[in-house]
């Protein structure tokens, strides 16, 4: 269901530097996808190794490239300015978390079991209090920080999950965050297509009236009016 919502996203970006952070939904629901996997190597549908594997699958993304990807994709959107600064300084951060993650992930063993109908992972190094402390603050304060209020409220919205997942399942954190922030995403989708996230006008109303990217998805394609003053040839 996510997976669809992605690619409905994906149709109504209007602008290149907004594209990644339009395909945040299509990329958790790969993520989820890997995640079920995962469930099916614990119950015992499929052999060890793959189970290896799809839980290095998970994890990599949850903890390796989220802390890297969302500033990213924040920071692509973002005009000029102190906030701009601001948000870049995260990405740096986000993208050394990202390489202490990855070390970690490759040079040392994960695991991951059930606790309390969710799955828990454990890494020696990628478990560090301090080193997650860090990711939190690249993955979800530059989407706090942007100009764009959509984006800060997916960013609140993310905070208020994520402070729930610690209190409640601290042991399973890393599933049941990245299963809300999954399900969050489609708020995305909806902004996306009311064009409320413009990067040239933060706030504003994107002033295209197509979007560069699977125009033939879009349903309402047709009823898109054609600008005055302009050919079929102009469009």
């Amino acid at each position: 269901m996510i997976g669809s919502i992605g690619v409905a996203t994906l149709s109504h970006v209007r602008e290149p530097r907004a594209l990644l952070f339009a395909a945040v939904p299509l990329l958790f629901a790969a993520h989820q996808f890997t995640e079920g996997f995962v469930w099916l190597g614990l119950d015992g549908r499929i052999g060890p190794v793959a189970l290896d594997h799809v839980t290095f699958l998970f994890m990599f993304y949850a903890q390796g490239v989220l802390p890297f990807l969302m500033p990213l994709a924040v920071l692509l959107m973002e005009p000029p300015g102190q906030r701009r600064s601001a948000i870049m300084a995260l990405t740096v951060l986000g993208a050394l978390v990202c390489a202490w993650m990855i070390y970690g992930l490759i040079f040392f063993e994960s695991t991951c079991s059930v606790e309390q109908y969710s799955i828990a992972y454990r890494n020696p190094l990628t478990g560090n209090f301090g080193v997650s402390l860090l990711y939190i603050l690249a993955t979800c304060g530059a989407l706090v920080l942007s100009t764009h209020r959509v984006v800060r409220w997916y960013g609140v919205l993310n905070i208020i999950g994520l402070t729930i997942a610690q209190l409640v399942k601290e042991f399973a954190f890393a599933s049941v965050w990245c299963f809300y922030a999954a399900t969050l995403s489609m708020v995305i989708y909806w902004q996306f297509r009311r064009r409320n996230i413009d990067v040239e006008t933060p706030n504003g109303t994107s002033p295209f009236p197509r979007p560069f990217l699977l125009p033939w998805l879009r349903l309402n394609g047709a009823a898109v009016s054609k600008p005055q003053g302009t050919s079929g040839t102009d469009l």
